[in-house]
């Protein structure tokens, strides 16, 4: 039985368009669009760009590392060989943690979207929904296990598509308002810091969220061409600035079409309610509603590759049980860690289906991912600092961007979500700190001893 994965299946285009799948544009404005009008308001735009810095600075970090040592476990690996086996280990908890409850996060959308398409009434049913997801959910686990070239094929046509449909609305909106007019006309005060008392710390969380999944390159560089040389930390590197320009352009046209109170109450699919008031009617709102599915579908898949690549890599070197450490002798996947993952996706998709409403599910399910995601990116961005450190005396360029930027983007990401914490709700504390803490259960200081190799064969 083998414990390596398929190599030389990514190319770099790939990994770029597995680093745009992984911030699903689609689905990330689809769902946090309202959240991040509704906690910055006006200075929304410049928040996707006040925030943007930190990321880029991760980015760099993933950059810097990956070209030092590629692993499927990422800032786990990296982690733990820069700070220890403890600080390793909960790294890749954090993210194994943030990828469970996205399972909630990236199905309850799929659904909502999916009914949309069938009948709008439906899209609010709580159950329903979730159900829709939940089957989603399933089939593209199937897909997963089928091994990574049809993955990312599938992938690169999806996103393709979803990105063609997402630009049309995007111009459409634009164009629209040239015409009509603007109901909250353009002034660079929107890229200000007039936020709201009590506002900074949780829209930064919320741009958290729109950013959060383009390091799955990273995760799958083990499985990426080294041709050009690092071609997975690029991939994620690049991508970055792809979304941020989605971003952007979509709630802007948000604001132009819409008052902010109308804006946040467009929590379901705020695409699809942009492509109708730009004038593309119902067609567009069903192109819109299709986008936001294919994007869903492209972030619960790099979600789920993060959460198995992750803990297939634990149990290689047996921080975790070393059955998860094996691939499938056919498909060349770590199927194990997908079926763990299946199993314990659908009793969390199974649980949220008895909160209120799709909104609450969401909102609560975003900021807790958010803290998960600030820990371990945190984490990643030390360690960059800390593996640079000496680089200053043969190139101060390189301590600067290796070194010093990610080290400062870590610190603030850490301090963000230490203090927005503060700010949750009891349910939101529960899932975003007692996520992490049971973490201390799975633990072994020394390791889950034994052969590497402990299940039979495949």
């Amino acid at each position: 039985m083998s414990t390596e994965l398929r190599a030389n299946s990514l190319s770099l285009f790939e990994s770029v368009i597995m680093g745009i799948a992984g911030s699903a544009p689609g689905f990330s404005i689809a769902v946090t669009t309202a959240a991040l009008l509704g906690s910055a308001g006006t200075v929304s735009p410049g928040a996707l760009l006040l925030f943007a810095i930190p990321m880029l600075g991760i980015a760099v970090a993933y950059k810097g590392l990956n070209m030092k040592m590629s692993n499927a476990g990422a800032a786990y690996e990296w982690t733990t060989q820069g700070f220890g086996k403890f600080f390793g280990f909960f790294s890749g908890w954090a993210l194994l943690i943030a990828s469970m409850v996205f399972m909630i996060t990236g199905s309850v959308p799929l659904g909502t979207a999916t009914l949309t398409i069938i009948n709008p009434d439906l899209a609010n049913n709580v159950l329903l929904t979730t159900s829709v997801g939940a089957l989603w959910f399933v089939v593209i686990g199937v897909v997963l296990i089928a091994g990574i070239g049809l993955t990312s094929k599938i992938q690169v046509v999806m996103t393709t598509i979803e990105l063609l449909i997402l630009t049309t609305i995007a111009i459409a909106a634009f164009i629209h308002t040239s015409h009509a007019g603007a109901v909250n006309p353009f002034t660079w005060a929107w890229f200000g810091f007039g936020y709201a008392p009590g506002t900074f710390a949780s829209s930064a969380l919320v741009v958290v969220f729109f950013y959060w999944g383009w390091d799955v390159t990273s995760n799958l560089s083990e499985e990426t061409i080294d041709h050009p040389p690092n071609a997975a930390g690029n991939g994620g590197f690049y991508s970055v600035f792809i979304t941020i320009a989605y971003f952007v352009a979509f709630v802007l046209a948000a604001m132009f079409l819409f008052s902010l109170s109308d804006a946040q109450g467009f929590s379901d699919n705020i695409v699809y309610h942009i492509a109708l008031a730009s004038g593309l009617g119902k067609t567009g709102g069903l192109l819109a509603s299709f986008a936001v599915i294919l994007s869903s579908i492209a972030t619960l898949e790099t979600t789920m590759l993060q959460f198995s690549r992750t803990l297939f890599a634990m149990g290689r070197d047996r921080s975790m049980p070393s059955a998860m450490g094996v691939v499938h002798a056919k498909t060349v996947t770590p199927v194990r860690t997908m079926y763990v993952l299946l199993g314990l996706g659908l009793i969390m998709i199974f649980l949220s289906s008895f909160l209120p409403s799709v909104g609450k599910i969401l909102s609560d399910s975003v900021s807790a991912v958010a803290v998960q995601v600030c820990y371990y990116y945190g984490l990643a961005g030390l360690v960059s600092a800390w593996m640079f450190r000496g680089s200053y005396k043969h190139s101060m360029g390189e301590w600067v961007l290796y070194s010093l930027y990610p080290f400062l983007s870590a610190v603030s990401l850490m301090v963000l979500g230490i203090y927005a914490i503060t700010t949750f709700d009891m349910l939101t504390k529960i899932v975003g700190i007692g996520g992490l803490l049971i973490g201390i259960f799975f633990y072994r200081p020394s390791g889950y001893r034994g052969p590497m190799i402990t299940a039979p064969a495949e």
